[in-house]
């Protein structure tokens, strides 16, 4: 599931796993002051106690996002419809709110960088880039039905009402992308 940084967090995670268990993996933005973790060191012999959940702390995200900026390489993907260069770093580590390893991801732009994480290892740092920056084309169909089409300012308060209203909007949308420039 690729979620905005709102969604990244336990609140969504936990019952994603608990109906769909370890097949259910989360996609989304690592907000900049997340705490993150080095993988638990595996016991060398015998030892008392449970084993360790979590390695050392390494930082938040954007401390380490300073940190592996430098040593960053470039990868080709297909964002909004083109082949574009990122500069990226990664990093497998653990985060206390989810409970288990995620795949952090930092794509470096001109002045800023954005975290991506996953918690499907198997993914690779391009599907990563590709599968979230195709969860944007959704948000700007969203934003352009809610402002342009006018489905924001809907003058009616019942439920059935406002269910017209928006399938109505999404249709004439529909209908004018379908139909020629006249």
């Amino acid at each position: 599931m690729v979620a905005d940084s709102w969604f990244g967090n336990q609140g969504l995670f936990k019952p994603l796993r608990q109906s769909l268990d370890s097949r259910g993996h989360l996609l989304s933005r690592l907000r900049a002051n997340n705490n993150l973790y080095a993988m638990p060191e595996q016991p060398q012999g015998r030892r008392f106690g449970r084993p360790k959940k979590y390695g050392d702390y390494l930082g938040t995200t954007t401390s380490l996002a300073i940190a592996h900026q430098e040593h960053a390489t470039e990868i080709a993907v297909n964002l909004y419809g083109t082949t574009r260069t990122v500069l990226f770093a990664t990093s497998i580590v653990m985060q206390k709110t989810l409970k288990c390893p995620i795949r952090v991801v930092w794509v470096y732009r001109r002045t800023r960088w954005v975290a991506l994480f996953t918690t499907n290892l198997s993914l690779s740092v391009a599907q990563i880039i590709e599968y979230y920056g195709a969860r944007w084309k959704i948000e700007a169909s969203f934003k352009e039905l809610k402002q342009d089409i006018g489905s924001a300012e809907a003058q009616n308060r019942k439920p059935v009402a406002v269910y017209n209203h928006l399938n109505l909007c999404m249709m004439a949308v529909s209908l004018a992308w379908c139909m020629p420039s006249i």
